[in-house]
């Protein structure tokens, strides 16, 4: 059966699963998301410093936090409020960096169309709105950044440029390449703006938000992250980078931050329990598929090379590097260890998330680098039972993994046992007078 199984992903998952990795657009998508870190931890950070005066009480630090509110929410007015305009700059470069084109003609000229489409202007006409401009705007955001620089590209093609004389200067000359472009951009973007508010009465990054609402809410079920998790731990057993899913899951995960710290900022109970911090504290708790059980097992051993193998795998474990186990017990593509690491990995990884869902623990405001386990957790939200639920998951862990490796070990002695028996049964070719006459030779082999 598992050879079946094996057999159906090797011919059907994993080449799909390689071609969506090496997709143009879908790693732009997640290359540009994985750029947007710095700015979810900066505006996490300053989002929780406006709480801080109920907290601490009265005092000089509170008074200071008080009096400059303007000053500390204008880095998450920037960060988080703006990221949408930061994505679409992000995918117009490494895709314009794929076709090999001018890239700041392909990041001014998607920033322009995603203006154009997401700019709304007050009520009185004295002034702009900048909501669609944070999580919001995201997805359109996204689709303009492949569009303008697609565009761009087919222009180049077409050659509809300007062509200037020898000895003009390489960036002069590029500028004026781009102005049949710009037009066919700034047109095409025109007319969908207007199309978009005669027909719909709203903004393309409204509208698209509609529309996408049950795929960005679905992720509010922690079923349905139980189900993406599965999918993550099949994939990655056969040897396949969760990274696959990034381009569909990153999105979500930085539009359910964002939605976290606005609502904390207002003083409203938080929405969700899936961003990044979660998925990497608790999903990600020691690795993927929460190999601390099979590591804790190894060092435990009876077998001199699982106690080996289980030292060297310890440390990194501690803060989500798993590679030393996965392919040193090995548990990648290993039939024993599917279970565990796939079943196993994907409930006691979700676990946590399904305590967030029922209101055990509190919801995440913040990303965290990479800090370790337990305290990574706990950054995420600020509540120590989340390193409670840590704990259970590595208890569990330890259960679920210890019964499989039992069995692994158990098979790894009797090859032992059989490879020695092999070696004692080899039967001397030599007689003693031929021994001695080789001996004498002294030859290397």
């Amino acid at each position: 059966m598992y050879k079946k199984f094996e057999a159906i992903m090797n011919k059907y998952m994993m080449p799909l699963a390689h071609k969506v990795d090496k997709q143009r657009h879908l790693s732009a998508i997640k290359a540009s998301m994985v750029a947007m870190t710095p700015f979810t931890i900066l505006g996490s950070f300053f989002s929780i410093l406006p709480a801080l005066p109920n907290m601490i009480g009265d005092n000089p630090i509170s008074e200071f936090i008080i009096n400059n509110q303007e000053i500390i929410n204008l880095p998450v007015t920037l960060s988080i409020g703006m990221i949408s305009l930061y994505v679409v700059m992000c995918i117009s470069y490494h895709l314009g960096t794929h076709y090999k084109l001018y890239i700041p003609g392909c990041i001014t000229l998607s920033t322009f169309a995603f203006l154009f489409i997401s700019i709304q202007s007050t009520d009185d006409g004295l002034g702009y709105i900048l909501k669609n401009f944070g999580a919001n705007g995201l997805f359109c955001a996204m689709l303009v950044g492949i569009i303008s620089v697609e565009l761009y590209n087919w222009c180049k093609k077409k050659n509809l440029t300007i062509h200037m004389p020898e000895g003009v200067p390489d960036f002069v000359s590029k500028s004026f390449e781009l102005i049949p472009t710009t037009i066919i951009v700034g047109g095409i973007f025109i007319v969908i703006r207007w199309a978009s508010l005669s027909i719909f009465g709203a903004l393309p990054p409204q509208i698209l938000t509609i529309f996408l609402s049950p795929l960005v809410g679905s992720m509010d079920n922690p079923w349905a992250v139980l189900f993406l998790h599965f999918c993550i731990c099949t994939i990655f057993f056969f040897g396949i980078h969760s990274s696959v899913f990034g381009p569909i899951t990153r999105p979500i995960m930085t539009i359910y931050i964002a939605e976290n710290i606005e609502a904390m900022s207002m003083g409203q109970a938080l929405p969700h329990f899936y961003t990044a911090g979660t998925s990497s504290s608790c999903f990600g708790f020691t690795g993927c598929g929460i190999t601390i059980g099979c590591v804790i097992a190894c060092m435990l051993s009876k077998n001199k090379r699982y106690r080996k193998i289980g030292q060297v795998a310890l440390f990194p474990s501690l803060f989500g590097i798993n590679e030393p186990i996965l392919f040193g017990a090995p548990i990648i593509l290993n039939p024993i260890m599917f279970i565990p690491f796939v079943f196993g990995g994907a409930i006691i990884g979700t676990l946590p998330m399904f305590f967030m869902s029922w209101g055990w623990i509190s919801k995440p405001v913040f990303d965290p680098p990479y800090v370790g386990v337990f305290l990574e957790a706990f950054l995420t939200n600020g509540d120590w039972r989340i390193i409670i639920a840590n704990i259970i998951q590595l208890v569990l862990a330890v259960l679920i993994y210890w019964p499989f490796f039992k069995v692994m070990e158990r098979n790894e002695e009797k090859e032992a046992l059989l490879r020695q028996k092999n070696k004692e049964q080899v039967k001397e070719i030599f007689d003693a007078e031929e021994r001695k006459l080789l001996d004498d030779l002294d030859l290397d082999f």
